[in-house]
């Protein structure tokens, strides 16, 4: 039996909201759907299910003092992976790209037939775009 349907939401600490929010709201096209008075940001990432949609969390981090490792090695986030459909995977990279981030290309380790890039938010979460290549879409 499968307990778990899907996942529902990733929360992330932030130190600069405004930056987080045009990242993810702005760059990456997420729509934000909490509250504007709620200090916490909910934007969705995806449909979901049962009600619940597919949610990434932006939360102010509780101490200014401690800042996030930079180095990859010590961080306890390793990434997280959006899906994107194979006709807009181009273009959000050029997007990307346009912004003056830097994306980087990647072959996933387990999924046959997909394409990878990743770039990195404001506080330098890695964040994985991740789609079926354009001639696998096309046979669905």
């Amino acid at each position: 039996m499968n307990r778990v349907a899907g996942l529902a939401e990733i929360v992330l600490w932030v130190y600069d909201m405004d930056a987080a929010l045009h990242f993810y709201r702005d760059v990456f096209g997420l729509e934000l759907i909490s509250p504007p008075e709620l200090p916490n940001k909910f934007l969705r990432a995806g449909p979901g299910g049962f009600g619940i949609p597919e949610m990434i969390v932006l939360v102010p981090h509780p101490d200014r003092s401690v800042e996030f490792p930079r180095e990859k090695t010590k961080r306890v986030l390793h990434h997280i992976a959006f899906r994107v459909e194979a006709d807009a995977y181009d273009a959000l990279q050029m997007h990307f790209m346009a912004k003056g981030l830097e994306v980087r290309s990647g072959i996933h380790p387990v999924l046959k037939g997909v394409r990878t890039f990743y770039v990195d938010d404001p506080d330098g979460n890695e964040c994985e775009c991740i789609s079926p290549e354009p001639s696998r879409e096309a046979a669905r």
